[in-house]
């Protein structure tokens, strides 16, 4: 009798667990949370692949008529710049805030920034220190004639076409502001690095400063308290960025607006997200 109790009560449990075990839920499924595409063009100007990180416009659809700028973004990986710079981006397009318009945002990851963002070195000591410099004039090509056409033809997009650069990054949006101007139209220069090569590009006299020059271009230059540049002693960042501010103001172009602005709260590692907030506070005034 005890046997046949015994055996009952493992076979009580036994199904207890079982009817447990069936009612017990999956556990949740895990789902990516994704902020947009990730795409590679192979790019013959620069003979390598350029990973490309694609932020839509809320509601973006590709078969509608709806067509929206685009925000072009040096040091554009995931570890850079791409994911804070987007944040920026969402919210200042959703509804109750309304700043900007919606945009693509498109990151472009580096493989060389000191090689793809600098003109070739005429100092020694850039030459010793970064002998990889110099291929800006391929990287500007590439943007020209590769990339653009790439994003053009692949989403709907308008004729608004925005840079936005910082440090090496910002030297490399004012080489294009001052050699190619046509290839933006607003151009988002923080801290540039405009020590490079001596100060070469405050020495030019560009087309986007002459009085025939119709084109609109809207400018934001922004810096932090920065210092010394880390080769020239007779460098300061803040201060070359307040030159590169006075050249472009004291331009007789019509059609060209530049702002600049101080944020002396700031140094080189921290400026970038405070400006770029300011910088769409100051291109875009409140409706």
């Amino acid at each position: 009798m005890k046997k046949a109790i015994l055996l009952f009560g493992l076979i009580f449990v036994a199904q207890m667990a079982s009817a447990q075990n069936k009612t017990t839920k999956k556990p949740a499924e895990v789902k990516p949370f994704l902020l947009g595409q990730i795409r590679e063009i192979d790019s013959k100007i620069l003979s390598e692949k350029r990973t490309l990180n694609i932020y839509l416009p809320d509601g973006y659809n590709p078969k509608d008529t709806l067509r929206y700028p685009v925000i072009y973004l040096l040091d554009g990986s995931a570890d850079e710049d791409f994911i804070h710079v987007t944040g920026l981006v969402q919210y200042n397009t959703f509804p109750w805030v309304d700043r900007i318009p919606k945009s693509f945002v498109v990151g472009i990851a580096n493989t060389n920034r000191k090689r793809d963002f600098t003109s070739p070195a005429t100092v020694t000591i850039l030459k010793q220190q970064m002998p990889s410099q110099g291929g800006s004039g391929k990287f500007i090509a590439f943007l020209e004639k590769e990339l653009q056409p790439f994003i053009e033809k692949n989403y709907k997009t308008t004729d608004s076409k925005m840079i936005i650069g910082q440090s090496l990054g910002g030297l490399l949006a004012t080489e294009i502001l001052f050699k190619k101007p046509e290839l933006f139209s607003q151009y988002v220069i923080i801290s540039p690095s405009l020590w490079w090569n001596d100060g070469e590009l405050l020495k030019l006299n560009p087309s986007v400063l002459e009085e025939s020059f119709t084109a609109k271009k809207d400018i934001y230059i922004g810096v932090g308290k920065e210092g010394l540049s880390p080769f020239f002693d007779n460098h300061v960042m803040e201060v070359d960025a307040n030159l590169l501010f006075d050249k472009i103001k004291s331009g007789k172009s019509k059609s060209v607006k530049v702002y600049f602005d101080y944020l002396p709260e700031e140094d080189h590692a921290t400026v970038t997200h405070p400006a770029l907030f300011n910088a769409f506070r100051i291109l875009y005034p409140k409706k």
